[in-house]
């Protein structure tokens, strides 16, 4: 049915993955964080079970777009198995599909689904299709979570590229390890602070004594006026100013928390949240048009979906969930840094251009307002914690 079209989606994530994968991310530079310590790949697949897959689109002048597929629990049998889930708009003017019974119900089943935004009910169609043809099921992911932020200025959104083969292929691309961040998969197009923006990601693993759980963010990043920029608490963008400043912010990001600590609906809505306040670490003010989406989901307490018996539940008391909550808004903080981080140089539609951040100015202007920038860029490594 799509093979033709999946073949060519294989092919071009394949290139996206070995273009983006070796960019180099926030720590490399010696950017320092808060909250915690990263897990091994300092992504949100240091989740067990968690997969993530891209498919690029760059054609011609024009096309600068694509999907990722976030999966809970990988792309096997276990995706059947539905996760408790939380939500929190932070500005609504942005697209989430799927999110009213994921309220009404706590659960998340299938996929979460990442594209431009003409192309949501293109996605969602796709993964409603692809868990039938797969699986015979008809009913499963009948309410798909897909969300979108707008890369008009970079790709010809009307020109409606994406297509139901990428949809498929962005699940099937599906992998855990090290995540491609920058201009990949959804992120392809977008723009961050007037920067090239796109997908970041980032983790923290708690300490034993807080349960020794592990926490990932990973965000579409497309919002904020380059005059709103901070990183690491220092006002970035005000020294690094734009020829042709946007007037407002019409951009949005979305955020996708995962975590391995046992909880409910109403604690992940808790941590949806509080991503919030990672995202205004980076000097975002939620603008009126910019859709500021956010989705938490746990992968423990397996079988939360069944329907014939009673499910037994492991509940994280409130009360132990502090530690979490600094690493959502540490991880959303970083992960949008590592976007920003990775991004390259990129033009488009109707000669459309926006410029990578530029690191050395970025480590000069940290020096110059007192924060410590640790050795030469590349000194970090791509997965501290591992090494």
């Amino acid at each position: 049915m799509w093979h033709r079209e999946r073949l060519l989606a294989v092919l071009l994530a394949g290139l996206a993955a070995t273009a983006s994968a070796g960019e180099p991310r926030a720590r490399d530079l010696g950017i320092p964080f808060d909250f915690g310590t990263p897990g091994r790949w300092n992504a949100i697949t240091d989740v067990p079970g968690v997969e993530v897959g891209h498919v690029t689109l760059i054609e011609g002048d024009s096309i600068r777009t694509g999907v990722t597929a976030i999966l809970p629990r990988g792309r096997g049998d276990a995706a059947l198995d539905q996760c408790f889930g939380g939500y929190f708009s932070l500005n609504g003017n942005g697209e989430m599909t799927g999110v009213p019974w994921l309220l009404e119900s706590g659960l998340l089943e299938g996929p979460v689904m990442l594209t431009n935004t003409n192309a949501v009910g293109v996605v969602r169609d796709a993964v409603i299709a692809y868990a039938r043809e797969r699986w015979g099921r008809v009913m499963l992911w009948s309410l798909p979570v897909v969300a979108e932020t707008w890369d008009g200025p970079l790709n010809d959104i009307y020109a409606r590229r994406v297509s139901d083969a990428h949809a498929v292929q962005a699940i099937d691309a599906g992998r855990g390890g090290e995540v491609a961040e920058g201009n990949v998969g959804g992120g392809t197009g977008m723009v961050c602070y007037e920067f090239k923006g796109g997908i970041g990601t980032a983790s923290r693993r708690l300490l034993p004594a807080a349960g020794g759980y592990v926490l990932g963010v990973l965000v579409q990043a497309n919002f904020g006026l380059r005059e709103q920029l901070r990183i690491a608490g220092v006002p970035v963008g005000r020294e690094l100013p734009v020829d042709r400043p946007r007037s407002r912010d019409q951009g949005s990001i979305i955020v996708v928390v995962a975590t391995d600590a046992p909880l409910l609906p109403h604690q992940l809505a808790r941590l949806a949240r509080r991503s919030a306040l990672g995202l205004a670490r980076t000097g975002s003010v939620s603008g009126d048009g910019s859709g500021d989406l956010m989705i938490a989901f746990s992968t423990a307490n397996p079988r939360v979906g069944d329907t014939e018996s009673t499910v037994d539940l492991q509940m994280l008391p409130n009360a132990r969930m502090e530690p979490l909550f600094g690493a959502t808004v540490g991880a959303t903080e970083e992960a949008i840094v590592n976007a920003l981080v990775a991004a390259r140089s990129m033009s488009g539609h109707e000669g459309a251009r926006f410029d990578a951040l530029p690191h050395q100015r970025v480590r000069e202007i940290l020096r110059r307002h007192g924060v410590a920038v640790d050795g030469p860029p590349g000194a970090a490594g791509r997965s501290p914690a591992s090494r």
